[in-house]
């Protein structure tokens, strides 16, 4: 029997390798795992709708979920447990400055909908009219995103991470993948030593960290790779595979064949 009872999975450059599928082993290996009574579930920076397709092609329909880098908290995929908002001023602020550095953005709002630089608020200036989750920037240019990161971390309200090294990504202060690991743990009656946390960007760092195991992905970022416990193979080498065959359910039997 797993000494693990809570798996938690990021699913961009973790679950997913690089074509954005779930590989027949790492979802060979979910399913063992998910047979054996192990709780598998995705913590993920993704919106809610861009989740469900995936629980559904995995058989996930009963385990809990984690969206926008713990905005919010499912108990199954369409029952809500907990729902964490920025609050509209601080959406205006943050797309002030990304107009200020003419970069890419996106928010997530409880509507489902994605809003973007293509595709913004009818008004532009609506910020009150709708509920917000989280916001996001892209850009390469190294000396604009430290800008930008800097500035609004002296607002001192944000938790500030990202999803790869070209964005930021911004939640409610004290709201993370972490944040919401401690939330499963109580939902499911568990101590946080039964837990795995898996991933491969600084979304994912508080979590791996705070984890009874913490794993970080071959491909990771360097810093991730730092705080983990160990680190798999890479997203498309079935690093998700790995950890579930290894360390989950310490199987003495191929990865795949």
């Amino acid at each position: 029997m797993s000494t693990y009872k809570l798996v938690t999975l990021d699913m961009d450059g973790t679950t997913l390798n690089d074509r954005h599928e779930v590989s027949e082993a790492t979802a060979y290996w979910m399913k063992k795992a998910m047979e054996a009574g192990v709780t598998v579930c995705f913590s993920t920076g993704r919106g809610h709708r861009e989740v469900l397709s995936y629980t559904e092609q995995l058989g996930m329909m009963n385990a809990p979920m984690v969206t926008v880098n713990g905005g919010e908290i499912w108990t199954r995929p369409h029952v809500l447990h907990r729902r964490e908002l920025l609050d509209p001023n601080t959406i205006r602020n943050l797309h002030k400055l990304a107009m200020k550095y003419d970069v890419w953005f996106w928010a997530y709002s409880t509507n489902g909908e994605t809003y973007n630089k293509s595709k913004w608020l009818v008004p532009a200036d609506s910020y009150a009219a709708y509920h917000w989750l989280k916001f996001g920037y892209h850009t390469e240019d190294d000396e604009i995103r430290e800008a930008i990161l800097h500035e609004a971390r002296s607002w001192g309200t944000l938790e500030i991470t990202n999803s790869s090294p070209w964005n930021l990504e911004m939640n409610p202060l004290g709201v993370s993948k972490a944040s919401a690991l401690r939330e499963l743990c109580a939902m499911l009656g568990i101590d946080i030593s039964q837990t795995v946390a898996v991933g491969d960007s600084l979304n994912d760092i508080a979590a791996i960290r705070e984890a009874g195991l913490g794993v970080a992905m071959g491909n990771a970022q360097d810093e991730v790779k730092q705080a983990a416990d160990v680190v798999t193979f890479s997203n498309n080498e079935h690093g998700v595979a790995e950890v579930l065959r290894k360390y989950v359910l310490k199987a003495e039997v191929p990865l795949w064949s």
